[in-house]
């Protein structure tokens, strides 16, 4: 299915019409009567968006996989993954606080990555990707809710204050942790509603 590009844009906060016309890189549209945003050019193509989505993609398996963290006190030590901590919130009674935390730091953001991968799949063949109104709801449902970068800063106080009683072991996980936040947050930057407009001048 070939993709047509729109001739008019409706402003999403005052319902204004205005006629669409192409982009330089990085430039934005706004709506004349109210200012609000319409639509903007993002710095990236969409091959390099979807080589981003992969990195993050692998980024996130190695932040669940290994470590975040060990903790030594007097000879021994202890390392935990994400899903360790889970767990063992889950079995000390906190059973709502466990599933938020797996919610949040792991379905959400590894759902986020994901949709965003098999969109970019399609949009780089030129097609419509499957399900892309649904896709677009989803995405915008949890993007607000994957909150990686709460993790990380909640981490990195945690092994401030613990500092001075365990010797603490940054491992991969917490680097890798560290990496996701910042892909994730140049993932959530893209206007997806407007990313196949970027291939219109490679498709027929």
């Amino acid at each position: 299915m070939v993709m047509q590009r729109p001739s008019m844009v409706v402003c999403e906060h005052c319902d204004a019409v205005h006629r669409w016309r192409a982009l330089e890189r990085g430039e934005s549209a706004r709506c004349v009567r109210c200012g609000a945003l319409l639509y903007r050019s993002p710095w990236l193509d969409v091959d390099s968006m979807f080589a981003l989505s992969l990195a993050a993609a692998i980024t996130f398996l190695v932040a669940n996989a290994w470590p975040i963290v060990t903790l030594g006190l007097n000879g021994n030590h202890i390392s935990a993954t994400l899903w360790q901590a889970v767990l063992a919130i889950w079995r000390d009674g906190a059973g709502v606080i466990a599933v938020l935390v797996a919610l949040m730091l792991f379905f959400f953001p590894l759902l986020q990555v994901l949709l965003f991968g098999w969109v970019l799949g399609f949009v780089r063949a030129c097609r419509r990707p499957p399900g892309f109104a649904v896709i677009m709801r989803v995405l915008g449902a949890i993007r607000p809710w994957s909150m990686v970068e709460v993790f990380m800063l909640g981490t990195l106080v945690a092994v401030v204050k613990v500092g001075n009683i365990f010797d603490v072991i940054l491992q991969p996980g917490i680097w890798a942790f560290a990496a996701l936040t910042a892909l994730l947050a140049m993932v959530a930057s893209f206007d997806l509603r407007r990313i196949w407009l970027l291939r219109q001048e490679r498709c027929p």
